[in-house]
């Protein structure tokens, strides 16, 4: 609990209307996508980079927590105040675009900038942000960055940390750096904008973001193969990602998800197949288009697709994209409490994982359904506890989770693809990074923020 005469002077600082510690802003920032629940002392919105340089400044002085805080949308628990502390809530005035450079092809915004508003402004004049999250009609630019965001098109473009070029940030003392550059080529000094990329706000809020943009493709299609089995699906997957056709997109759904949305939203999907792969292609000429839809197609019906459908129109597109668009909010049919990882193996090694999965799922009793993007190893796998008051089955769903957590590091993957891993997969650490890699990180956190102020009882910190 932060002592009333602390509140007091950080009253002072941002004003009255812009502090809070009343019990509805406390339980409106308590919360994130997990739906644990921790409240903080206040909530707090800065005006601008001095006020947040004032509030670290004097949290850092008096040994305060304090949590960076975007939409609060993260699956991890990132935003969350385990420690209770102080909310930086920085949507309401850190919520611009700054510059959008054609020249130069960057812009500059603020980290309370919405994603898909973001996105929508610089295709206005013919320009291209990739990174799209599912989160992406709410999720804010600085969350983004703090989390390392992917998207659907991940498997052609890449995720956040290749679009950041530069970032200010104010470290826990208060004082204001800039990291990187507005060139292509930098190789001044330790790379800064990668270490705070994928930080979860343990080590400085950012306050502005440099980010690269790209001239937007004239032409796209999407399609969608139906496969027999998972295993077809996923060989199909990385032969086609290895034959020189890089698509934008390439998304799964096993059999559970399939039959999930098609019970919710009869939709007239396979529920039969063992599998479906609905992928996307672009580029500036159509020719071009239809060649890498062509070499799909084939990769598809090599491993036993058994029907390749391809959009004709954008209401086709919608219809194909609107099953894994819908699959996370479908699965909830399996269960009350959905224990729901983003892990990431290389592609070779996604038939193995989904094989493995199944073998958990029979061994622990929980449906298990998959679902994610397999153009880049990244796969969201989902273990669903029926009923959430049953503490032992809330044990076992645990349990099944760290064994799929073991198996995905046997395969030389990573216990987050694109989701952090904030709280909830703070335990698992070790079984990731040896003791002498989480002593690195300890370091680095405390180089940074030496009492621990930001964000703290994240990562396994």
């Amino acid at each position: 609990m932060i002592e009333i005469k602390h509140q007091k002077e950080l009253k002072n600082i941002v004003g009255d209307e812009n502090f809070h510690n009343d019990k509805a802003h406390l339980l409106a920032y308590c919360y994130d996508a997990t739906k644990e629940r921790y409240e903080p002392d206040c909530v707090i919105y800065p005006r601008n980079e001095i006020d947040v340089s004032k509030i670290l400044k004097y949290c850092n002085d008096h040994q305060i927590p304090i949590i960076p805080r975007g939409a609060g949308s993260g699956f991890t628990g990132g935003a969350l105040p385990v420690r209770g502390g102080v909310i930086l809530a920085m949507e309401k005035y850190f919520n611009k675009i700054l510059e959008i450079d054609e020249k130069n092809l960057i812009a500059r915004v603020q980290p309370g900038v919405v994603n898909k508003h973001f996105q929508e402004a610089v295709e206005k004049i013919g320009l291209f942000y990739p990174p799209d999250p599912a989160s992406q009609e709410y999720s804010t630019l600085g969350g983004n960055v703090s989390e390392n965001a992917g998207g659907m098109r991940a498997a052609k473009y890449g995720i956040t940390k290749d679009y950041v070029m530069a970032l200010r940030a104010i470290l826990p003392n208060g004082e204001i750096i800039r990291a990187g550059k507005k060139t292509i080529k930098d190789v001044a000094g330790y790379n800064i904008v990668g270490i705070l990329t994928a930080s979860e706000g343990s080590l400085a809020v950012i306050t502005e973001i440099t980010l690269k943009l790209i001239a937007k493709p004239k032409c796209k299609q999407t399609a969608m193969g139906i496969f027999p089995t998972i295993q077809s699906a996923m060989n199909a997957v990385y032969e086609t990602m290895a034959s020189g056709v890089t698509p934008v997109a390439m998304e799964f759904l096993d059999n559970l998800t399939i039959c999930a949305v098609e019970e919710k939203f009869q939709k007239g999907l396979p529920t039969q197949a063992g599998a479906i792969l609905i992928t996307q292609v672009d580029g500036n000429i159509s020719e071009d288009v239809q060649w890498q839809l062509k070499q799909i197609e084939e990769k598809f019906q090599k491993n036993g697709c058994e029907k390749f459908q391809i959009a004709q129109n954008n209401a086709e597109e919608e219809n194909l994209w609107f099953a894994r668009r819908n699959a996370s909010q479908s699965i909830a049919i399996y269960g009350k409490k959905k224990l729901n990882e983003d892990i990431t193996v290389p592609r070779s090694r996604l038939p193995e994982l989904l094989q493995r999965i199944s073998e958990v799922s029979k061994k622990y009793g929980f449906k298990i359904p998959c679902f994610g993007h397999t153009g880049d190893g990244n796969v969201h796998t989902n273990v669903m506890v029926v009923d959430n008051t049953d503490e032992e089955q809330l044990k076992k769903g645990y349990e099944a989770i760290e064994e799929i957590f073991k198996i995905t590091i046997e395969l030389e993957g990573t216990l987050s693809g694109e989701h952090g891993i904030g709280l909830s997969k703070a335990p698992f650490m070790s079984l990731a990074f040896s003791p002498s890699e989480m002593e690195l990180f300890r370091t680095i956190k405390k180089a940074f923020d030496p009492h621990n102020i930001l964000n703290p009882g994240k990562m396994g910190l």
